[in-house]
Order: C-alpha cells, then structure tokens, then sequence
C-alpha cells in the first residue's frame, strides 16, 4: 500500500484571492507555528539506508544524529535571525528553533559504521546494513 498526499484540485482562475486565502489557512494548520520539521528523504539498497536532510542555514555543530534502540533521530535548532526594532516584517516562511526528526529502519543497522557528511546545507547520513540484514542468495539443491 502506498499513501499519497492529497493534492487541492487547481481552482478557477477568477478564485485566485480565495485561494491564496485557503493555502495561508492550510499552510497554518499543518504544524504548530512553534515547531518545524526538516524535509528528508529515506533511500534504500541491498548495503545501505540513506537519508538526505534539508538544514540550510544550519552550523555542522547545531545538528546532532544518534542512533537509538533501531531509531535514526536527529535533532537541532535554527537560530532566530535578528530584526530590528524599526522593521517591520510583512512575511515570514522560515521556520525557527528546535526540531526532532525519529526514524525507526526497518532493518537493523551497523552502528559502529554509520557515517555523516553535512554540505551545502544538506545532512547526509548512510547508515550500512548489518550483515544479518542484508540480502543472500541460497543455492537450491536438487
């Protein structure tokens, strides 16, 4: 079974307004305005997982990855940027502070082996499967 995002059909054009409206309303109950998450992807081989993070912005010492009872997790915070008395704002898309980010693998990993690289503002994490998990082929006997 594959879940798929539910996708608003394109409205009419003479609706623009209203939905600039609606998407500022979807856009404000999706997640709460104080907490954020990452967007990643999760890749998968017959050696390896593999997750890709979005963290511009971030220093390498603001990001912190472990591994967890078979969890990937990682966590950080964005640091707020500083406005002055005298701006005013008129929008703000970026999100700021801490984020958490849980992953249970579906196999079990090498630990000792997983490796991270942060570049360009985004986190890579390959996390090389245990030997146990990984596929073998078996000779069929006659």
């Amino acid at each position: 079974m594959k879940l798929i995002q539910y996708q608003r059909p394109v409205a009419w054009p003479t609706f623009g307004r209203l939905t600039n409206l609606q998407d500022e309303l979807d856009r404000l109950f999706e997640a709460p305005l104080t907490a954020w998450a990452p967007a990643l992807d999760v890749h998968e081989d017959k050696d390896s997982f593999s997750v890709r993070v979005e963290l511009p912005g971030l220093k390498r010492e603001d990001i912190e990855v472990s591994l967890n009872d078979g969890a990937l997790v990682i966590s950080g915070e964005r640091k707020t940027e500083t406005i002055h008395e005298d701006t005013e704002v008129h929008r703000q898309e970026r999100y700021y502070g801490k984020f958490s980010r849980a992953l249970t693998l579906p196999a079990a990993v090498s630990g000792d082996k997983v490796k991270a690289q942060y570049k360009d503002g985004i986190l890579t994490v390959t996390l090389p499967k245990a030997e146990e998990a990984k596929p073998k082929a078996i000779t069929v006997s006659e």
